[in-house]
């Protein structure tokens, strides 16, 4: 008995979009990723051996991570649960997991950077016992989004941008399919469907979007022959633009594109994206969450002034409120693109974390715990502590770190910015350390 319904794609096609309609029900309907689907390519191959391991789909949006997972699970004759990261929690996924007991299933979900690394950790053993075939969908570099152990029970499998050639496929094969299309009798020539092919840049769904888009537009006109041509599309891809999702795709790519060029210190570009977010009716508290992260993640201490600024930001916006309250934002953002960069930050709390996760729990070593009650004196706390202020230059050589620990090193300051004294700093330390020891 089947617990789950087989097929996302297999209900009614009424009041769905277009670019849902065009779903591709066999691989013979598949357009692109020729380099995992071809002849003898190794998802073909392991789709025909009915051998599908879990896997990490990675590629940007509309190019078939969705339809993907549903068409190995339609050919390896499972069920198919498709699940945003975006929506739910460990919760949700551990009940679908428990309904699983007597009947493997493919576990697709979209979005899967999305869960942080104590909730990957979730999956492990069911990818380990084989009880799911999980496939995860990210549009984020797995190496830095998912967990090492959770990759190394995985494929990874790198999906590719579609080119202006495939795309102009797929609008024709919904040209001369769709039933709503058909019964429109739309005339459009070659040229301007290869338009909205470049226009999409690599993604299909954004192409079927803007056709359907388009023939909205054209049948609203009353025209007996509407025809689709450069006008329509201009116009149409404009409209589309201007109907900003927050919760959708462009969101998430726009806060992403804000977030990149910033780290990558394009200001114009990260002052682009930022407008584009504004102007579609994005929550500005929202960006603001994402720069005062951006202060601490991708600047640092190379510049500390940078948090400051951005909480700054943030406290003008809520006190001036829209418009003038944009340009507070703009500040921030435009600061933050041209200070200097480091991830030292980050990557320190990273590597720190990681050992207070998986590491037994060392005890705090007895010199430098607080000794509050005369008992804990008698044990020995606090015993042996140096107090620094006692000493020239305020350092004195001492171990804080559990002696299982000794030599642990988490922080690494680059030379840049302000990280370029505190990296003399903690040269300094180390090397009066040393000659007080000598």
């Amino acid at each position: 008995m089947e617990l789950f319904d087989n097929g996302i794609l297999q209900k009614g096609d009424a009041g769905k979009p277009l670019a849902d309609r065009m779903r591709p029900k066999t691989l013979d309907e598949f357009v692109g990723q020729e380099h995992l689907l071809g002849d003898n390519k190794i998802l073909r191959l392991l789709i025909a051996k009915k051998d599908i391991p879990s896997m990490i789909l990675w590629g940007p949006s509309g190019v078939g991570k969705t339809t993907l997972g549903w068409l190995m699970g339609r050919y390896m004759k499972v069920p198919f649960i498709s699940l945003s990261a975006v929506n739910i929690g460990i919760k949700e996924v551990k009940e679908v997991i428990q309904k699983t007991k007597f009947q493997r299933i493919i576990l697709f979900i979209d979005e899967f950077h999305r869960f942080n690394k104590l909730q990957q950790d979730t999956f492990l053993p069911h990818v380990e016992s084989g009880d799911i075939i999980l496939i995860g969908a990210t549009t984020e570099n797995p190496s830095f989004e998912i967990i090492s152990p959770l990759l190394s029970r995985m494929r990874v499998l790198t999906l590719n941008p579609l080119t202006k050639d495939s795309l102009a496929a797929i609008l024709r094969r919904a040209l001369s399919t769709d039933k709503e299309l058909l019964s429109a009798a739309l005339k459009i020539n070659d040229d301007t469907i290869e338009e909205i092919a470049v226009l999409a840049n690599g993604d299909a769904r954004r192409a079927l979007n803007l056709l359907e888009v388009c023939c909205k537009m054209v049948r609203e006109t009353g025209q007996k022959e509407p025809v689709i041509d450069h006008d329509v599309v201009k116009e149409a891809y404009q409209k589309k633009i201007a109907v900003y999702d927050k919760k959708g795709e462009m969101h998430y790519d726009l806060i992403s594109a804000l977030h990149k060029s910033m780290r990558g210190s394009d200001a114009d570009a990260a002052l682009y994206w930022l407008a584009r977010m504004i102007e579609g009716g994005e929550d500005p508290l929202y960006i603001m969450r994402r720069i005062v992260r951006f202060a601490s993640e991708d600047v640092g201490n190379a510049d500390p002034y940078a948090l400051s600024l951005a909480m700054a930001a943030t406290e003008a916006f809520r006190f001036i409120g829209p418009p003038e309250g944009y340009l507070a934002i703009a500040q921030a953002c435009l600061y933050l693109s041209l200070c200097e960069k480091s991830n030292a930050i980050y990557a320190a709390y990273g590597a720190a974390s990681r050992d207070a996760r998986n590491m037994p729990e060392y005890p705090v070593p007895l010199h430098i715990r607080n000794a509050p009650t005369q008992l804990m004196e008698e044990l020995g706390y606090g015993k042996g502590y140096l107090y620094p202020h006692d000493y020239e230059n305020a350092i004195v050589s001492q171990a804080y770190l559990p002696e299982e620990l000794k030599g642990r090193r988490y922080y690494r300051p680059t030379g840049r910015g302000h990280e370029k004294r505190l990296k003399e700093f903690m040269e300094k330390v180390k090397r009066l350390g040393r000659e007080k020891k000598d």
